[in-house]
């Protein structure tokens, strides 16, 4: 489980399959009223004040975004806190956050590179596959490959996955953040290009 600081009131958390599988806890679980979601939401909360001070009380609104090979991201957003003097009910204070949960699913594959070589060798690797596809994009000092496994067969699939876990790691960015904040260094055809311009 990874959380960053997105805002004051914002937060990322990045669950990975295996995070969720440890706590028995599937995929579709995810936006269902089930205690085994409040107690994992309870930890992120718990983990968010630990690490960040994020401060969970009042309403929050969840987005629980679903990254098809990576896991989950979950982007919690705090609401306006009431008035200090307000009275404040006990026991309300004591509710399991309020949290109004919308979900979206992303497949397309987002994977960081601290290093370009390690990016390079993840590309010479994936093209002997049969992967020529992808867009690269530079943020926050790493290089970020995205691609679209939309006409993938599974054994591919599932080998760029381990090919990519290899040399990279899984990232929870999305394209919109990337194509606002990040520069796109690449369009389309990104492993192609690079194995055309680096050889190995």
């Amino acid at each position: 489980m990874r959380i960053e600081r997105l805002s004051v009131d914002k937060i990322r958390i990045f669950l990975t399959f295996d995070d969720l599988t440890e706590r028995g806890i599937q995929k579709e679980d995810m936006w269902r009223e089930i205690p085994k979601v409040h107690e994992l939401f309870s930890e992120m909360m718990e983990q968010a004040h630990s690490e960040l001070g994020f401060d969970a009380s009042g309403p929050l609104a969840v987005e629980v975004f679903s990254l098809q090979a990576q896991g989950m991201v979950v982007i919690v957003t705090r609401g306006k806190v009431q008035n200090a003097s307000d009275p404040v009910d006990e026991e309300e204070a004591e509710e399991v956050y309020e949290m109004e949960v919308t979900l979206e699913q992303s497949d397309v594959i987002t994977y960081a590179f601290h290093d370009f070589e390690f990016l390079l060798e993840a590309s010479h690797v994936a093209s002997r596959i049969g992967v020529t596809e992808g867009v690269l994009y530079s943020y926050k000092n790493k290089w970020i490959l995205q691609i679209d496994p939309e006409h993938m067969e599974e054994p591919q699939y599932q080998a760029l996955i381990a090919i990519l876990s290899e040399y990279g790691d899984a990232t929870s960015v999305t394209t919109a953040v990337l194509d606002e904040y990040g520069k796109r260094v690449i369009d389309e055809s990104a492993i192609r290009v690079l194995c055309e311009h680096f050889h190995k």
